[in-house]
């Protein structure tokens, strides 16, 4: 019998899981950009434990193994800034990005402090941006980082929330 995906809120004991999954998963990323000093892969454990504390973090977990994990932290305006969506390569293409990302926005807007979305890729990045565009999102900009890197910028607003009248 196979074991189900589960997605949770980090713990700070997922903090090197987290970090060595990244490592991974943005290994792709580097050799697409051929840039291996991109900021997920210099990112120190610290560093993690700090965005565990000031960011939502979710996990998605087979058994005990960290597969996958989304960040997010929400502005003063009600942006909220999803960032470092990884998901380890033996479970893409399994709908499991798109879980995490439905999973992170549904946290975000519960308590109705996000009031849209905001998420960039490198202009690169197809499996991305098919994923982005897949949920909603649309580019609302771009920024050329160097000759090998543009960022595209996407967002989307927050769904309605429908209140039901009791009588």
């Amino acid at each position: 019998m196979g074991m189900s995906v589960t997605i949770s809120a980090a713990a700070e004991q997922d903090a090197e899981k987290i970090l060595k999954l990244q490592y991974l998963c943005y290994q792709g990323e580097a050799e697409l950009y051929n840039d291996y000093t991109l900021e997920p892969l210099t990112q120190s454990l610290d560093s993690i434990k700090a965005e565990l504390t000031a960011s939502q973090v979710l996990v998605a977990r087979l058994g005990e193994e960290v597969v996958a994990s989304v960040r997010a932290t929400v502005d003063a305006d009600g942006t909220a800034h999803i960032g470092k969506l990884v998901v380890h390569p033996r479970m893409q293409r399994h709908g499991l990005g798109g879980r995490l990302l439905d999973a992170i926005e549904q946290r975000l807007t519960t308590d109705g402090a996000a009031h849209r979305f905001q998420l960039f890729t490198g202009h690169r990045s197809d499996g991305n941006l098919r994923l982005y565009r897949k949920h909603g999102y649309e580019a609302v900009g771009s920024q050329r980082v160097d000759e090998r890197l543009t960022l595209v910028t996407l967002s989307k607003e927050t769904e309605p929330v429908a209140y039901v009248a009791s009588a």
